[in-house]
């Protein structure tokens, strides 16, 4: 399981992190203090990637991810600095990305993936749902070790569901995560894709229809 730091003074946006973090199959540390953390990382610095505040006490976060490139760790910065000589700043410093408070969590945890691919501390192991096997970097399908062969936006809208399993994906989020966030086309769309997985992979009562929101993949823990 991949270690998230979790450094933001904001109680309940650090709450809200955490938590999605959880249950996207990641284990977060908390942190709302920079001094604080500062301290602790000298201890334990065994983390795949912080997500980091600029406004912080104690020390802020452009002091701080020069230690955390120290123990090389990347960052992406979560900040409400939202002005073009801070995002540069940031950037020219050595932060993998830097996202704009407010934002929405099915993009952090995007980007959260894209920077552990770029590093390669993404799962590397097979994933196996009932009798299916998903092999990501072959971008292959099998069923009881039969190739199945799905088209390659039902191959990713399939890892779309495993990648955020347990919960509920709207339509549109799922638009936004395959085809980006300027997609004009029909939100029905996506329920096309998702009756060919289901048909295709048996995964009937593996992929859920929630009713007037979108679907949930049930998978358990």
């Amino acid at each position: 399981m991949k270690k998230i730091l979790v450094i933001e003074d904001e109680i309940a946006i650090n709450d809200l992190i955490c938590m999605n973090l959880e249950i996207a199959g990641y284990e977060p540390a908390a942190f709302l203090d920079g001094a604080e953390f500062s301290r602790h990382l000298k201890e334990k610095d065994d983390y795949d990637l912080a997500l980091l505040d600029i406004m912080l006490p104690g020390k802020d976060g452009f002091e701080l991810l020069e230690e955390l490139k120290a123990h090389k760790i990347p960052v992406i910065y979560l900040t409400a600095k939202g002005d073009i000589s801070s995002k540069v700043k940031g950037l020219k410093s050595g932060a993998e990305d830097y996202i704009v408070k407010p934002f929405e969590m099915l993009e952090l945890l995007v980007r959260i993936d894209n920077v552990l691919k770029r590093y390669g501390r993404e799962d590397p192991e097979e994933i196996h749902i009932k009798d299916v096997v998903i092999h990501e970097k072959k971008r292959t399908v099998t069923k009881d070790g039969m190739e199945i062969s799905l088209q390659p936006m039902e191959y990713d809208c399939l890892l779309a569901f495993w990648k955020y399993k347990n919960r509920v994906m709207t339509r549109d989020q799922l638009l936004n995560l395959l085809w980006g966030v300027d997609f004009e086309g029909e939100s029905r769309t996506i329920d096309v894709h998702v009756a060919n997985i289901r048909k295709k992979l048996d995964f009937f009562d593996v992929i859920i229809t929630v009713p007037r929101v979108g679907y949930r993949m049930e998978v358990p823990e």
